[in-house]
Formats: structure tokens, C-alpha cells, sequence
């Protein structure tokens, strides 16, 4: 009788055994499946700040306030090297460390790190410590997290998480760090278009306006502000007669007087670039194609009015003074938020190419 209870309690024993393991594993499958649910909604949030209408800088300082919002971080930051320098993209740490932190990788203890593209976690165990790269700080930080980033294998900057208490990471799911890491790398590729066209931006020389990369990046920020713009370009069509058949001055003072007038004509709202050659593109943020058609053929009249006085060779004894004046062709389209500025231009620069060398109109396309 003995032995049968005996038995009976290890078999209960095992069962309850096994009934352990079973709910120990539905709680481990649960919360795996937390997180990666937390993981996609943190790359939810990430998706949602790469799409906002704001400068590359501002898009990761939000994606940087994400990480410290979600993942309990106390400090974060970002530095990339931008080609001449390491730059500090985001951080929530006080200016007066940024000189140290954007200098990790000239530290000894994160050199390996990059060569092997590693992750380097570094703490201290006594208050009176200090982590190796900190010069003239104690109390901030007292745990670190160094993570090299890489873009199709080639290295392009570095993530450092810190804490003010020792041992903090200790513990940290490292699968949950680096894949943070990779959403940080995916969204410096995927925004990397976008800043190279906000630092390609130039100033015409002779107009002082902004080049046409402008359109797609800073200003597209200005312009999306509204649902729909009218986007103008409009060519100097007989520049290259100019040109050719007077002097290259000629055209330039045709040129800058053009775009001096039409400066002068619109509101500081507006969008004014120098796209390319003889062409210029206005964007007029929040106007219908309608309401301008009729400012247009004003500006027209006024810049085919110009004139600019040709001096002309010694040698011709003629005393008949010359003017040169210009021949305007316009042509307007509409832009919608969200959509392509680069093929609105497009459109309007192909009709402009193709349209013939004496045609001066107002067109709507």
C-alpha cells in the first residue's frame, strides 16, 4: 500500500514537473512573441518617422528619442562619418560631451570593436572608477554599450548607449540590442538619399539662387506644407542666340536681371531655383495652377521688356545703339503633397526642351 502511494506521488511529482516545463515554455514562447511585437512596433515608429516632412538631422533625433522612449535607454547616440568627419546625428547627452563622443573611435578600447564590427559592452565596479574614454566625467556614466555600424560591409559610424549604474547592461537581451542596431543602420540607408541631397545644394553664382537639388530636399519640406503647388519653369529661350550672336556678358546680365526681377516680383513664400542653364523653376506653395496664369503673363511681359545695352566692337562705326532683350517660355504643372518633385520637373523640362526656339507662351501641362 506503501509503495503505491509512493508511486502515485511521483507520478504527481512528474506531472507537475512537466506541467512546469509546458507553462515555462508558453511564457518563453509568449514572451518572445512580446517582443518581437515590441520590435515591430518600434520599427513601426521608425517607418513612421522616416516618412515624416522633415530634415534627415530631424528624423533621426525622433528616431533617437523613439529608442530612449521605448527601450528605457538614459543615453543614446548616433555619430556618422559624413566622408571629412564623425558628425553627432543624435544624442541626448549634454553638449559639453560631444567632443568626447564623437572621438570613440580614436579610443583604444573601441578599435577592435570597429575591425571586427563587435559589439563592445564596458563598465566599472567601484564609484571611484571611470570608464576608459571618459576625460572630465564620473558621474554620468558608469556603463557602456558600443555598437559599430555598417552599410553593405563598409563602415560608417558607430551607436553608444550609456547608463549612470554599474553593471547596467549586465543583464540586457543582446538579439533585442543589435536588432535595434540594424533598424538604426536601415534607416541611415534608407534617409542617405536624402541628405545627399540636402549637401549638394549650391548657389548660382550669378543669380544667387539655390541650385535645383533644393526642390527635393529642404524646400519639398516647405512646400508639403500644402496639399497642392504650382510648379512654373520657364527658359530664357533665346539665351544661346544671346549668347552666340552678342557676348557671353550679354547673357549673363541677361540672366541676372531676369532673375532679379522675378525675385523681386514674388513672395518670400514662393520657391525660386536657378534648375539648369537658361531654366528656372518657381514653386507656388498652396496656389492653384489658375491664380497664377494670369501674375505669369504679367512677369512675362515685364521680363521680355528687359533690354541691356550691347556695347559693340570699336571697329563697327555704326552709332545705332543695340538692346538685347529676352524671350520667355512658360510652362506650369501641379504638384500634390507626398508625390515626386523630381518628376513634375521632368515633365515640365522635357516640354520646355522640346518646344521650338521662337515659341514664347504661357503652356499648362
Amino acid at each position: 500500500m506503501e509503495l503505491i502511494g509512493i508511486i502515485i506521488l511521483v507520478f504527481i511529482v512528474i506531472m507537475l514537473l512537466l506541467y512546469n516545463i509546458s507553462i515555462h515554455k508558453k511564457v518563453q514562447t509568449f514572451s518572445n512573441i512580446n517582443q518581437k511585437i515590441n520590435s515591430l512596433n518600434v520599427l513601426q515608429d521608425f517607418m513612421n518617422a522616416i516618412g515624416e516632412n522633415t530634415s534627415v538631422e530631424e528624423k533621426l533625433r525622433n528616431i533617437n528619442d523613439i529608442l530612449l522612449e521605448k527601450y528605457d535607454i538614459k543615453y543614446s547616440t548616433i555619430v556618422v562619418f559624413d566622408g571629412a568627419e564623425y558628425v553627432i546625428k543624435a544624442t541626448n547627452v549634454d553638449e559639453k560631451h560631444w567632443e568626447t563622443l564623437k572621438n570613440l573611435h580614436t579610443q583604444p578600447i573601441f578599435k577592435d570593436s570597429i575591425a571586427t564590427a563587435t559589439t563592445k559592452y564596458i563598465t566599472i565596479d567601484k564609484d571611484s572608477d571611470r570608464l576608459p574614454y571618459q576625460e572630465m566625467e564620473f558621474a554620468r556614466a558608469k556603463s557602456a554599450m558600443f555598437l559599430p555600424l555598417y552599410i553593405d560591409n563598409v563602415y560608417i559610424g558607430y551607436w553608444i548607449i550609456e547608463n549612470g549604474q554599474m553593471h547596467a547592461f549586465d543583464s540586457v537581451d543582446t538579439t533585442i540590442i543589435e536588432v535595434i542596431k540594424e533598424n538604426i543602420v536601415s534607416v541611415l540607408k534608407t534617409v542617405m538619399y536624402q541628405n545627399t541631397i540636402e549637401n549638394i545644394v549650391r548657389k548660382d553664382k550669378f543669380t544667387g539662387l539655390n541650385s535645383a537639388e533644393y526642390l527635393y530636399g529642404k524646400a519639398k519640406h516647405l512646400i508639403d506644407k500644402y496639399t497642392t503647388s504650382t510648379v512654373c519653369m520657364f527658359r530664357i529661350a533665346n539665351l544661346e542666340e544671346i549668347n552666340e550672336n552678342y557676348s557671353r556678358k550679354t547673357g549673363n546680365d541677361i540672366v541676372i536681371k531676369v532673375s532679379n526681377l522675378v525675385k523681386t516680383s514674388i513672395s518670400s513664400e514662393y520657391i525660386f531655383v536657378r534648375y539648369m542653364g537658361p531654366k528656372f523653376v518657381i514653386v507656388f506653395s498652396g496656389v492653384e495652377p489658375e491664380a497664377v496664369v494670369e501674375f505669369l503673363k504679367d512677369i512675362k511681359q515685364s521680363l521680355e521688356n528687359i533690354q541691356i545695352p550691347f556695347e559693340q566692337p570699336k571697329k563697327n562705326k555704326s552709332k545705332k545703339e543695340i538692346t538685347v532683350s529676352p524671350r520667355i517660355n512658360f510652362a506650369i504643372s501641379t504638384y500634390y503633397k507626398g508625390t515626386g518633385m523630381e518628376g513634375v520637373t521632368k515633365k515640365l523640362e522635357e516640354y520646355i526642351d522640346g518646344a521650338g526656339k521662337t515659341e514664347s507662351k504661357i503652356s499648362y501641362i
